[in-house]
């Protein structure tokens, strides 16, 4: 039980460090090959954000843990929306510029809807993850598309001004680009082991440990980036930040692990409880950030709302578990 304790915290170490190195020379990389910062912004730094999460899925879906790998997907988003922006907002309001942010948020509700149609009878099956993964390259398409036709948007300028900060050198762009995916792999795998190896000996379900532990140690990077955005003024790549790796984590994270392992017998509990969640996080994200009335915002009382809901998820989790070990 230490050890594996020890491996959960070693493997998030080297799991947050190792993706914000990946992600960085992915992006260095991208601007030496002469990439607009947009499309950088848009496609690299979220794949690259979402990377831990992918990684972790398939890992835990090749060593048997479908659970695992739905629980780190949901979760996370659960995380990005509730925790993440909730925090954000509630020390700096967050305003949304970018014309490109707001056509994404009805795209993430959508996505949203259509992941919780696949796991209705229960299961995902391995057509339906392929769709899923269909989506997932449909979107990265439709963000190119975007980042080349949204040369005068909000979003570009941020961006511009963020790479030119971390600007690196071609060779050593390159030397983290692979060292950073060969870490993030090594580390996965720890962090996977260890997970597993908490949930048997505490008797809960690898479910319940995707959902909190691993999930909040996956979406560290976003809230890395989402915080720093936030305090630069960079509203929209903050924002930005969720939203593509929420959708990012729908399509590709749930569609790689069903893709790899089907799931047959998802728990009820997913669609009872936490897909309602992630649901409920992403129309309250889509109604204070679109603007219906004008220009969108997720004020401090707002981003309040959405850290309280996270908390009172986390805390109704614990309940769970702590009413399952008492009796």
């Amino acid at each position: 039980m230490l050890l594996a304790a020890l491996a959960i915290i070693a493997g998030f170490a080297l799991l947050v460090w190792s993706a914000d190195r990946f992600v960085e020379g992915a992006a260095a990389t991208a601007r030496h090959a002469g990439m607009p910062p947009l499309l950088i912004g848009m496609v690299i730094v979220g794949f690259g954000t979402s990377a831990p999460e992918m990684v972790v899925s398939a890992m835990a879906a090749l060593e048997g843990s479908p659970g695992l790998a739905l629980g780190n997907a949901y979760g996370s988003n659960i995380a990005n929306t509730g925790l993440i922006l909730g925090a954000a907002a509630l020390f700096v309001p967050l305003a949304v510029h970018s014309k490109i942010v707001r056509k994404e948020l009805p795209l993430l509700l959508a996505i949203t809807c259509l992941s919780g149609f696949f796991l209705w009878d229960d299961g995902l099956e391995r057509w339906e993850a392929l769709v899923l993964l269909a989506g997932f390259f449909g979107l990265i398409g439709w963000s190119v598309f975007s980042a080349l036709r949204g040369k005068d948007d909000v979003l570009e300028g941020e961006m511009e001004s963020e790479l030119a900060v971390h600007g690196m050198s071609l060779g050593r762009a390159l030397f983290w680009l692979v060292a950073g995916l060969v870490l993030l792999i090594l580390s996965s795998r720890i962090l996977v082991w260890g997970a597993v190896t908490i949930a048997e000996a505490l008797g809960v379900s690898d479910l319940i440990i995707g959902l909190t532990i691993v999930a909040l140690g996956t979406s560290l990077p976003e809230l890395a980036a989402t915080v720093i955005a936030a305090r630069k003024g960079e509203h929209d790549i903050a924002i930005g930040n969720v939203v593509g790796s929420n959708m990012f984590n729908l399509l590709a994270v749930v569609g790689i692990a069903g893709a790899i392992a089907p799931m047959s017998n998802v728990p009820p509990e997913v669609l009872s409880r936490d897909w309602p969640v992630v649901i409920g996080l992403t129309v309250a994200l889509f109604i204070f950030a679109y603007g219906f009335r004008g220009q969108g915002r997720i004020n401090r009382f707002e981003g309040a709302a959405l850290l309280a809901a996270y908390i009172a998820y986390n805390a109704y989790l614990a309940s769970t578990v702590v009413a399952r070990a008492v009796a």
